[in-house]
């Protein structure tokens, strides 16, 4: 068997806003509720679960590989709700996509300061 990843545990402090946000900036489809969960799949069988955690939420990064099609897309929905966006993890440049390793790729912030980034080509391949 093969080791892949199945779920991880996002930290939010209202895991149904968060999921929305999720969903809609990535095209996918609705989170469903499991336990204490509001679980979102990816197309590639892996879930974030989101978990309401308060006051203090650590910022973690999440990195989601997309086609060329599907970063259009997204990037024109960041564009639209007009939330700032980097080339870089550190959030030094910006307003640009960045071309590493022949693809795109750009950065933003959710709601609660996870730090995002969308890329068309696996680093280093």
């Amino acid at each position: 068997m093969t080791v892949t990843l199945n779920h991880t545990i996002v930290h939010v402090q209202d895991k149904m806003a968060s999921a929305r946000f999720y969903s809609e900036i990535l095209g996918l489809p609705d989170a469903e509720p499991y336990g204490h969960f509001m679980v979102l799949s990816l197309r590639n069988g892996v879930s974030l679960d989101f978990l309401e955690v308060r006051p203090d939420i650590s910022s973690q990064h999440y990195a989601f590989l997309v086609s060329e099609e599907e970063f259009d897309e997204i990037i024109e929905r960041i564009r639209q709700r007009k939330l700032g966006y980097w080339a870089d993890p550190w959030h030094h440049v910006p307003g640009k996509i960045n071309t590493n390793d022949g693809g795109r790729g750009v950065y933003w912030s959710d709601p609660d300061g996870h730090n995002l980034e969308i890329l068309t080509r696996p680093y280093g391949g």
